[in-house]
């Protein structure tokens, strides 16, 4: 019988994180947690010759969160120009999965049209030993320019 050698799980502190703001890249050493999730949307679809009701794909919606250390103004920053000025700012995050120690090699997802939905303008906490910010978000497009392998099997 085959099995997942441990070796092969992904360590969650093996990877990087790009975010391609009005053309310049910013590395996001920052980040603490990263995750975007694409949901389908759905519309019911009911036939005659069948009772049960179907359900047809018509599109997505992309939402996430990011968890960062309180230490960039960036986001803030973007916040700020839409609240006073109406300019609103999309970009692009690149996330890259690569652990050395595992067979399966690197995945890249590109998370495009990142838009903040919330975030934290100012933040104090005397019983927090760091500070930390979630900021949600949403996206309309990604990419996966490449994906891991199958791992090696042990036996």
């Amino acid at each position: 019988m085959s099995f997942l050698m441990a070796k092969d799980t992904i360590s969650g502190q093996s990877g990087r994180a790009y975010a391609t703001i009005n053309g310049i890249v910013e590395e996001m050493f920052y980040v603490k947690k990263f995750e975007a999730k694409a949901k389908k949307n759905k519309k019911e679809i009911r036939t005659l010759g069948k009772n049960a009701t179907q359900n047809k794909a018509n599109g997505f919606a992309g939402t996430g969160t990011m968890t960062i250390y309180y230490v960039t103004s960036k986001f803030r920053e973007l916040m700020l120009q839409y609240t006073k000025y109406g300019i609103d700012t999309y970009f692009d995050i690149q996330i890259t999965n690569e652990d050395p120690t595992s067979s399966i090699g690197s995945q890249t997802t590109t998370v495009k049209g990142v838009n903040i939905d919330e975030l934290t303008i100012a933040l104090l906490d005397v019983d927090a030993e760091t500070l930390e910010e979630e900021v949600s978000f949403t996206f309309d497009d990604w990419d996966m320019p490449n994906q891991f392998v199958s791992p090696t099997l042990g036996q």
